[in-house]
């Protein structure tokens, strides 16, 4: 009997180190690293036997990473193509978590309030227009004095959801655009500066005068930029908030697979520079322990960690989104 009960003793010592030992990895995009990581250190209150380790190294990194298993968890804001898809050795599954705006920032001096269009900003990644007081700028800004000043332009020179979604808009309102350069997570870009990260394009646009970049919202507010309206398709130019980013994801046709765009939406309040980040994760887990606590978390995120979405810059998803993506994590196997 004592033998029995030293042996119970130490097998639940050695699961309970076990469990204290889980770490998940994950890797992919900046544009949600900053919920994730919040999410994450939330989530650690309820369950101190898992560790999340997400490192933010774009989307395009997110995908590798994924594809070939180095990870258990990649993150993108673009996602996967058919091609990209066909790679991995087994069904990956796309869960979409928030969605958020990516912004055009800017460094004018004295300018804190600014139009433009996706034509105008489609000519000016292409290095059509190349001064501030261009006419097609001018016309959208009356009663601003622009300057006669060159535009630097800024980009990301890492693969990213956040090039996906701008470059997804300006393809969507831009022939000239969609047939030169096309949407991607990877680009050749026509002209400008590259920044690494979301951090790195925030950096160049702050340091660099005349600048103008795309970031993400949380990124702006945090570096104190200055970000532009812009005119979405009822004509009506659109500030930023997560109000605008609602209607846009509200205005999204959203298949059963997830890989939605919410780009220029018809939404009379919509902003049209929005986009959703997704977790990729493989439908059949090979380690069980930590498939199960992936799926644990999962549910934790939608019931109470999109709480923390709107003070943090993002949108949470609408409750009828939560409720397909919950089908969707349920579908995970471990």
């Amino acid at each position: 009997m004592k033998k029995s009960f030293t042996s119970i003793i130490l097998i639940s010592l050695l699961y309970s180190t076990t469990l204290a030992q889980i770490l998940i990895n994950g890797a992919g995009a900046t544009f949600p690293e900053q919920i994730y990581q919040k999410w994450f250190s939330e989530y650690q209150k309820i369950d101190s036997s898992v560790t999340f380790n997400y490192q933010g190294i774009g989307s395009g990194g997110g995908q590798k990473q994924i594809l070939s298993e180095t990870v258990d968890f990649g993150a993108s804001d673009g996602p996967m193509s058919d091609q990209n898809i066909t790679k991995a050795p087994r069904r990956l599954l796309h869960i979409p978590t928030v969605a958020g705006a990516v912004v055009i920032s800017y460094n004018l001096p004295g300018i804190k309030s600014l139009n433009l269009d996706g034509e105008t900003l489609a000519q000016i990644f292409l290095g059509e227009i190349t001064k501030w007081n261009d006419p097609h700028i001018a016309n959208q800004n009356k009663s601003i004095s622009l300057p006669n000043k060159d535009i630097v332009v800024v980009h990301r020179s890492d693969g990213s959801g956040t090039s996906f979604i701008f470059t997804d808009f300006l393809s969507s309102v831009s022939k000239t655009w969609k047939s030169k350069v096309g949407k991607n997570t990877a680009l050749n870009w026509p002209v400008g500066l590259g920044g690494k990260g979301s951090a790195g394009v925030a950096s160049q646009i702050k340091q660099s005068p005349g600048a103008i970049g795309y970031i993400e919202l949380a990124y702006a507010h945090q570096n104190q930029l200055p970000v532009a309206c812009i005119k979405n398709m009822s004509g009506a130019y659109i500030f930023p908030t997560t109000k605008s980013v609602n209607e846009a994801i509200n205005c999204a046709t959203i298949p059963s697979d997830f890989r939605f765009s919410m780009v220029n939406p018809n939404g009379p309040q919509a902003y049209p520079i929005a986009g959703a980040s997704w977790l990729l994760i493989y439908a059949d887990q090979k380690d069980p322990i930590k498939g199960k606590k992936l799926v644990e978390f999962l549910h934790w995120a939608f019931k109470e960690g999109e709480s923390f979405a709107e003070s943090l810059d993002y949108a949470p998803l609408p409750q009828f989104l939560i409720d397909r993506a919950l089908a969707k994590v349920n579908e995970i196997k471990y």
